[in-house]
């Protein structure tokens, strides 16, 4: 009997590596047919991004299903599961189909192989980023705030620890305090010889909470679990002791509906809407994660299940454009959710000059996550470009549970597209307050190796923190690449093959 089945064991393999070959010229032909249905849209990208374009496409064509069994059989038959070839999906793919018989003509061959990939992200990387000594560790953005205006000893220190990007955020501050910040970093540079880029993030709607009655005058009100505070504009026709919160943003309460969660603070309060009527929306508090229950003014308010329709790019942030245009090399484009708002911040980047800041699409709502092909490929119009993780507001809008299945997504998919990525928010954040490390930021961290830039947020210890980072990211640079995935269907690859092709 044993014999009997070693001599059928080249007839059955035989058999499953057909079957292979009939899923891979499947999944190639869908890819190839994909491409070809977007015409229209490769004809707006720049010649440049073309290639990463088609990539992109090909990549969620075969990720919009599930293929974790072929990639189980091609593994067991010794063969590139595919998994590691995000950058060059189509070419590993026919590599695999000239493995098992298939011919191609040379012109039929996809040029976007490994070696072009690799070489389109180092080389993107560099525009934005610049110059780094180290090609095992992301480059290092860091946080610039207003201590630093007389602190030139600091800004010396952090370039030569390390840092590639100062990032100095509109949100805060003014263009007073920018240029000094601006004119330190120049001096530290002159002192030291060492290249570091400017970052300016655009503020974008500032969806802050502002308490309108109650606590008006302290800037803070106690809460406790269970009670109803509103959410309004205006504190008309509510009594003196109601706790009566503004978004700070017109037209969002109307936006609002029963049953819908809003988070307070990074998610510390969480609340159900009960109703909504023209007087405001009933605001049920069901979770306060904190020894000091209260509400403050100033602090994130966000609405994970609501469709919330205001302009990405603000009054203020279009004031803030001819500086950021003078002075920066890259501009962060905040709570951008959409080819369209990507659009509106392109055309007014190109009507103050020829060579505007190269664009960082910061991507931290679950509008953005939806549309990151919409996004990239819009963003493809231009020669580079990159895209920040924004784990602060993303995680709380998504829900914390769900940020890692995320990220990873995000990143696999930039790697498609050959789009350079920032993780960012709380990278050894308590190393930063404290001086100490806890052990899963130091897992984290490690996890940031597989992006091209690692933002480090201000704090006390940035100089220690910047001296740790590239410790954990050198000792884990060489090996991140060899981690094995397995290609389950992706809800954004799975939504942007189902939805109606404009072309």
């Amino acid at each position: 009997m044993q014999n009997s089945k070693t001599d059928n064991l080249p007839l059955m393999q035989e058999k499953q590596l057909h079957e292979i070959q009939q899923q891979l010229t499947t999944i190639e032909n869908k890819m190839l047919l994909e491409v070809e249905q977007r015409k229209t849209t490769l004809g707006t990208i720049h010649t440049q991004q073309q290639a990463a374009a088609k990539n992109l496409i090909h990549y969620l064509a075969l990720r919009s299903e599930d293929i974790s069994v072929l990639q189980q059989s091609l593994h067991i038959m010794g063969l590139s599961s595919l998994a590691s070839s995000e950058s060059h999906i189509h070419r590993q793919l026919q590599a695999v189909l000239q493995q098992l018989g298939k011919t191609y003509q040379p012109a039929e061959l996809d040029s976007c192989n490994f070696e072009y990939s690799t070489n389109q992200i180092v080389t993107k990387s560099s525009q934005l980023f610049g110059k780094k000594k180290d090609a095992l560790i992301p480059f290092i953005m860091v946080t610039f705030d207003e201590s630093f205006t007389d602190n030139h000893a600091l800004i010396k220190k952090l370039l030569m620890a390390g840092m590639n990007v100062a990032r100095i955020n509109c949100a805060h501050d003014d263009e007073a305090t920018w240029i000094q910040l601006i004119d330190q970093l120049k001096r530290a540079r002159h002192n030291t010889g060492l290249p570091c880029k400017i970052y300016m993030d655009l503020a974008g709607p500032k969806i802050r909470t502002k308490l309108i009655n109650k606590g008006k005058k302290k800037g803070k009100v106690k809460v406790k679990e269970g009670d109803v505070i509103w959410l309004a504009e205006n504190a008309a026709g509510f009594h003196i002791d109601d706790i009566v919160v503004s978004p700070n943003e017109h037209g969002i309460v109307a936006m609002l509906k029963k049953g819908e969660r809003v988070y307070i603070d990074d998610g510390i309060i969480k609340g159900i809407i009960e109703s909504n009527t023209k007087k405001g929306a009933a605001l049920r508090l069901v979770r306060i994660a904190s020894d000091k229950p209260q509400i403050k003014d100033g602090k994130g308010i966000n609405f994970p299940d609501s469709d919330i329709s205001i302009a990405s790019l603000t009054d203020f942030d279009k004031a803030c454009l001819p500086f950021i245009c003078k002075h920066a090399d890259m501009v962060g484009y905040s709570f951008v959710k959409n080819g369209t708002d990507l659009a509106v911040l392109q055309q007014a980047l190109l009507q103050l000059t020829a060579k505007p800041a190269h664009i960082i699409l910061k991507i931290e709502t679950p509008q953005a996550v939806k549309n990151l092909p919409e996004l990239l490929l819009r963003g493809m119009q231009q020669t580079v470009f990159g895209v920040m993780i924004a784990r602060g507001d993303l995680a709380v809008e998504i829900g914390f549970e769900r940020m890692g299945e995320i990220q990873e997504e995000i990143l696999w998919i930039c790697e498609a597209a050959h789009v350079p990525v920032v993780w960012a928010t709380q990278v050894l954040d308590n190393l930063n307050k404290s001086g100490i490390a806890t052990r899963s930021e130091i897992t984290d961290a490690a996890h940031a190796a597989m992006a091209e830039c690692v933002m480090i947020n201000k704090g006390s210890h940035t100089v220690k923190v910047i001296e740790t980072l590239k410790d954990i990211l050198h000792r884990i640079g060489g090996h991140h690449i060899k981690k094995r995935f397995t290609f389950r269907q992706l809800s954004i690859a799975k939504g942007f093959m189902t939805a109606p092709v404009i072309d």
